[in-house]
């Protein structure tokens, strides 16, 4: 058995083509949708993030704003930006990159955004309306994109027993509320690094969602015959046989692909579903103002 791939390109792309018609009718009506986002420090990897993020507003004509500050900028000056953010009325999303510099506290700064405006998803007040199954929140990105890439393939998950590696707030704890969550209907375990004997619990499952940043962690011989596996992970591992000197690989071996029915490609799966739900979520809260 060779798995299909769950095309996160294909998929996001269907997503963005969604969008147009809702876009529209927003500037229709005087409101063009507008992304805020600030990124602290020099870190690589989130800059490519950021890039991403704006590319996405350009194809799609949703206006961003990208605010650079340097890494020795202080949390008050970032409370300030925020502040004056959430006071914009002609701006809908608000978007802090993480990770920010260590002498910020990044969680009390995402308390800060306005939960309307918070299109990450992160906020306690959109995080508790998604606990108790409320259409009026804006949902985490990376789990929403996960729920809605199944979907496209047409991937059932009623009834199915599904385990959540990784219990992050992001990512793991909202990614099991969301398939255990009626209409998803899954049976949700959730594994992190407490949990004994991780490989009879994936062995057990139709449906493995590896959200934990270990490269490889999960074997291919922890993958049950035609199971779904969605790779949530992005790792660097040094190659010295590559012209970069490092690869990109996922939280599972590459070779579970041989024994799954379908698997996310690393990368090129669960990322650009991350940035296609971010874009789905500026609309949303773009939408609310008409």
């Amino acid at each position: 058995m060779v798995a299909s791939l769950l095309d996160g390109k294909s998929c996001s792309a269907d997503v963005e083509a969604a969008l147009v018609g809702r876009i529209n009718n927003c500037i229709d009506a005087g409101i063009r949708p507008h992304l805020a986002v600030v990124i602290v420090g020099n870190d690589p990897a989130s800059h490519v993030y950021v890039g991403a993020k704006i590319r996405a507003c350009q194809r799609l004509g949703i206006k961003s704003t990208h605010i650079e500050l340097s890494e020795e900028t202080s949390e008050l000056e970032l409370r300030k930006i925020i502040s004056d953010l959430n006071d914009d009325e002609n701006v809908h999303g608000i978007l802090i990159q993480s990770p920010l510099p260590e002498h910020m506290n990044e969680e009390s700064l995402t308390d800060m955004i306005d939960p309307s405006k918070d299109v990450d998803g992160f906020h306690p007040v959109n995080l508790g309306r998604l606990v108790q199954s409320r259409d009026d929140c804006l949902i985490p990105c990376t789990p929403n994109g996960v729920m809605r890439l199944l979907e496209w393939a047409g991937i059932e998950t009623k009834g199915k027993t599904a385990l959540v590696i990784g219990r992050s707030r992001n990512v793991g704890m909202p990614q099991a509320i969301l398939l255990a969550s009626k209409g998803a209907d899954a049976t949700v375990t959730i594994g992190h690094s407490r949990t004994q004997d991780m490989e009879s619990q994936c062995l057990g499952a139709d449906i493995i969602v590896a959200a934990v940043g270990r490269p490889n962690m999960v074997k291919k011989s922890w993958i049950k015959p035609g199971a779904v596996v969605v790779d949530v992970g992005i790792n660097r591992v040094d190659d010295d046989k590559s012209e970069r000197g490092y690869v990109l690989v996922g939280d599972v071996e590459k070779s579970a692909e041989e024994v799954a029915s379908w698997i996310t490609p690393v990368p090129g799966g669960v990322g650009p579903m991350t940035v296609a739900m971010l874009m789905e979520n500026t609309v949303v809260a773009a939408e609310q103002k008409i």
